[in-house]
């Protein structure tokens, strides 16, 4: 079953929670696809009113923020050891050379890092808990989580909802114009067939009249 599919069955505050918690748990660190959650929740609440965009936007903005500050605490008191372990845990996506492209954003650009690393999926889930083994000053990765979070969660909700209202808008209206056209196109071939037929009667009858 799609995502959306599945996330059509269950109530409206479920649906908040579920993208609050997947998007809170993959900035703490773990691989999990919360930008999929967010995005068909957001074309759901486009095609449905019982999902509130406002509620679903702050509903995955507080789960960015609150994920990548649980984690960049875990980060800051677990050090190298919890990367390790991550590595080991999820090589395919802490593996050494992943952690090391990781660290090279990090150490040159610092807190934009952080914030542009929302946009980006393996940066997402590595942000806080390196943010933390790096000693990221706090008052840096806070400002940069914030703003981050808000605009990613917050932007991609609107972004996504938007786009899905206006598609549903025009595919309602492709729909009628797919109609109007299917009926010229059958009246057209109508007329141009009882055109044939006509010529081709008289031919007919202009043939018949001189073989008599």
């Amino acid at each position: 079953m799609h995502v959306q599919e599945w996330l059509e069955t269950v109530p409206a505050v479920a649906v908040y929670a579920l993208v609050g918690v997947v998007i809170g748990l993959e900035s703490l660190g773990i691989p999990l696809p919360g930008e999929i959650i967010l995005v068909s929740s957001a074309l759901l609440a486009s095609q449905h009113g019982d999902i509130d965009p406002v509620v679903l936007g702050a509903s995955a903005t507080a789960g960015a923020i609150i994920g990548d500050s649980i984690g960049y605490a875990i980060g800051r008191k677990g050090g190298r050891p919890l990367l390790a372990w991550l590595g080991r845990k999820f090589p395919k996506h802490f593996s050494e050379g992943h952690i090391a492209t990781a660290e090279r954003s990090f150490e040159k650009w610092g807190m934009w890092a952080v914030f542009f690393g929302r946009f980006v999926a393996l940066l997402r889930i590595f942000a806080g808990p390196l943010a933390g083994v790096l000693r990221m000053p706090y008052w840096k990765f806070a400002i940069a989580n914030v703003l981050g979070g808000i605009l990613w969660a917050g932007g991609t909700t609107a972004v996504i909802y938007y786009v899905g209202v206006v598609a549903e808008s025009w595919l309602k209206r492709f729909s009628w114009l797919g109609l109007v056209a299917a009926v010229l196109v059958g009246l057209t071939s109508m007329l141009v067939l009882k055109r044939k037929a006509k010529k081709a009667n008289q031919t007919l009858e202009a043939t018949g009249a001189r073989t008599s």
